[in-house]
């Protein structure tokens, strides 16, 4: 009896029996799954000697399609068609490509952006590294110790710099023996490099250094009415609009006259108390040792350094050839409105000259590939965009690519406009090598170039989760923190609120007597470290020996012990039900299984190639000199061949064309295959090796494949298929239904049979 209903009858006999082919379908797909059957009506070996390897054929509506090109263009449209469509093919991504009902595609096209993307950050991560220098830290360390460190004959080194005292002896002491190396350690003349300065005989000072000083006014601040007599002047903390701008002392030269950041073409810099501007006073040291000491006399008599003075900076640059570095200098002695001086330093050592040894032409390929690499990604996020809209930005890792895209070529510009600028500033100080070599507005940038390729580098590591999310073990770590995200975010209010309390507190406290409490800022982050066990509890115990002890073992005990194991409790439970679920659910296509039906469809290849060849050898054993092609043909489709595959193998031995293949075509027949079947062997038995004996027997064998092939006239065709689908997905339905109402029917048994349980031990209690 029929199982269809007549309309389903009518359909399946009007579809007839084309063949068609699915030889990846595995089980049972949703109903939002969409079959392509490959459409396949010629045998899979049409010749058992030449093109093994294709085996596969156009889809259905792509042969229609190509038809339609072939049929209404021209062939230098065609040509176009096909070189547009493989162009496109290079931007095919998970976003632009349907794979959302197709797993294998989306693995597969997973891979293929993962393969592209590894590519992109090996190169990125050359350029990264090659733009540093292990010998960087060193050049750094050699010229801190030199100029912060070192004192001559006892005598103020610039760390302990603690007054203007100590500042004048230190710039017309250590400073001035520091920059200016004319002998040699056993005194000889260093006269042969001229009056140019080789700071440890390798490092050339670049043009002259620059002293600068800022100010503030007179009574920019207000002296108490009580204490007016004895206070004669009131000069405020900095602050810009306090700034002194009037000339003063000599007048006579730029040590003396007030010149504005513009003039200078100077920047603002970022002190130990304040944020300075780039103008002030200053004045330009000579090339020798004797000339700028006289100059740094004749300002220590005139009182160059006063009351008003806030901040003196001494800027300079060298340059060593051995390394191709550049390290430019920044020494900072700030004078608070309390009295005394803060030393500080900035130290830059930067690439400048980028092309000159090998490795840096090297470096100049790799910045043309990143050039290559961010053009593709631009035109591939630009494709996205246009298909998704505004979706796309509902991603956190398209948001990503967007970063990292835009950084790559904010640093591409920046690249091209540190060469131009190099190259001008290094013009202008060979022409006038007296003059200032101003290279700290270069090396700012140079820094902040660097610490934008570090966090680029950053970014693109960490997109490699985006290409790895197709494997659910890859997924823990976004779905742990995408679960308890909401959980961590009223968490950390409650955490916060008690964090500021102590913080404040501790400021309020502390600030006056400890360095670590005395901002707002440094107490937030002392606090941290406490967390972490780096603190120095004896200095809290000294500022309050009441308090100090108090604020030290509650805000241990609430954060530490309590807060801190609260928020690590989130994360396990959470943890905990991810790596629970994803065990829970049912395995998807994975990489692995993308590698493994690789494996099965070559070995069935060549297992079905060499049987071919054992079955023509088979057909040659006939013993007789002449072998007439029906002979032939009679006995290999026994063997099950098609006509067109046996004329085909025997036409190309048969030279004169006859239908008969005499003892020598016979000959050279077998001695082919005989070659062929050998290196068939090989081919297959380093498949084996290579993909691992434990799986070999998991394989499609080849009478498996031999036999879909033979009965390839019984398969159904797509229509079929599709009708018999939806029977199949019906009656898994029912099946479903039905095993759930089994199930519910068991746990009422069950509870039944609790009761009874519970009833009669009640009966048998006395």
């Amino acid at each position: 009896e029929s199982h269809f209903r007549a309309s389903e009858e009518h359909e399946l006999e009007a579809v007839g029996k084309k063949a068609w082919d699915n030889p990846v379908y595995n089980g049972s797909p949703s109903t939002s799954l969409k079959i392509q059957a490959i459409y396949n009506p010629k045998s899979i070996l049409e010749n058992p000697y030449e093109n093994f390897e294709e085996v596969g054929y156009p889809l259905p509506y792509q042969e229609k399609q190509n038809k339609a090109v072939d049929g209404k263009t021209s062939p230098f449209l065609k040509c176009c068609f096909y070189i547009f469509r493989g162009i496109r093919g290079l931007w095919g991504t998970t976003l632009t490509e349907n794979t959302a009902e197709n797993r294998e595609l989306y693995v597969k096209t997973t891979l293929r952006e993962l393969l592209v993307y590894i590519v992109f950050l090996v190169d990125i991560c050359l350029l990264t590294y090659g733009m540093t220098s292990s010998n960087a830290y060193y050049y750094t360390k050699v010229m801190s110790e030199l100029f912060l460190q070192t004192s001559t004959d006892g005598r103020v080194s610039f760390q302990s710099i603690g007054s203007m005292a100590d500042f004048w002896v230190y710039a017309q002491g250590p400073l001035l023996d520091n920059l200016y190396w004319t002998k040699w350690y056993n005194n000889e003349s260093l006269a042969a490099h001229g009056t140019q300065s080789y700071i440890y005989y390798e490092n050339l000072l670049l043009g002259v250094p620059r002293m600068r000083q800022l100010k503030v006014k007179n009574n920019s601040c207000v002296v108490h009415d009580d204490f007016k007599e004895e206070i004669s002047g009131c000069y405020d903390v900095y602050s810009e609009d306090k700034e002194e701008r009037v000339s003063f002392g000599l007048i006579n030269g730029t040590a003396w006259r007030y010149h504005s950041e513009e003039e200078l073409s100077g920047s603002s810099h970022w002190g130990r108390l304040t944020t300075y501007s780039g103008g002030g006073y200053y004045i330009d040291l000579k090339l020798t040792r004797e000339e700028s000491a006289e100059a740094l006399k004749v300002l220590k008599e005139k009182l160059w350094l006063d009351r008003g003075t806030r901040v003196v900076f001494i800027d300079f640059s060298v340059y060593n050839a051995n390394i191709n570095l550049f390290c430019i200098l920044r020494l900072v002695v700030e004078f608070p409105a309390t009295g005394g001086a803060i030393p500080s330093w900035q130290i830059r050592t930067v690439k400048l000259i980028r092309y000159v040894s090998a490795w840096d032409f090297f470096i100049v390929a790799c910045e043309i590939v990143f050039c290559v690499f961010i053009f593709y990604y631009v035109v591939e996020e630009i494709l996205e965009l246009r298909i998704h809209k505004l979706q796309y930005f509902t991603s956190i890792w398209n948001i990503l690519d967007v970063v990292v895209i835009l950084l790559s070529i904010v640093a591409i510009g920046f690249h091209i406009f540190r060469t131009i600028e190099v190259n001008r500033l290094l013009g202008e100080l060979l022409k006038h090598p007296n003059t200032y070599a101003d290279f700290e507005f270069l090396a700012f940038w140079q820094t902040q170039y660097n610490n934008m390729n570090a966090v680029n580098l950053f970014f693109a590591w960490i997109k490699i989760f985006k290409y790895i999310s197709f494997n659910k073990t890859m997924t823990q770590l976004s779905s742990t923190l995408a679960r308890c995200a909401k959980d961590i975010l009223g968490f950390a209010i409650m955490f916060f609120i008690v964090f500021f309390a102590y913080a404040q507190l501790g400021y309020l406290l502390f600030g006056t007597q400890v360095e670590n409490f005395s901002t707002f800022v440094k107490c937030i982050f002392t606090q941290f470290r406490i967390i972490l066990g780096d603190f120095d509890y004896n200095s809290i115990d000294n500022a309050n020996r009441v308090l100090g002890p108090i604020y030290f073992v509650t805000y241990v005990f609430f954060v530490f012990f309590v807060l801190l194991n609260m928020f690590l409790a989130i994360i396990n439970d959470t943890y905990s039900e991810v790596k629970e679920e994803l065990s829970s659910q049912k395995d998807e296509l994975q990489l692995s299984d993308i590698l493994k039906q690789s494996y099965n469809r070559t070995l069935m290849r060549l297992k079905l190639k060499k049987e071919r060849i054992s079955d023509v050898q088979k057909a040659l054993q006939n013993g007789t000199k002449e072998l007439d092609f029906e002979d032939f043909k009679n006995s290999l489709k026994e063997l099950g061949h098609a006509d067109h595959e046996i004329t085909a193998a025997f036409s190309r031995f048969d030279k004169d064309g006859n239908h008969i293949l005499d003892e020598e075509e016979q000959q050279q027949m077998k001695h082919d295959l005989e070659a062929k079947r050998v290196a068939l062997n090989t081919e297959i038995e380093n498949l084996g090796k290579s993909y691992g004996d434990n799986n070999l027997d998991e394989n499609l064998t080849y009478v498996e494949a031999r036999n879909n092939h033979a009965n390839k006239a019984s398969w159904v065709s797509k229509e079929e298929f599709q009708v018999l689908l939806q029977r199949v997905l019906q009656l898994e339905q029912s099946i479903n239904s039905i095993g759930s109402k089994i199930d519910a029917v068991v746990s009422k048994l069950d509870v039944l049979e609790r009761n009874k349980l519970k009833r009669k031990d009640l009966l048998g209690k006395p």
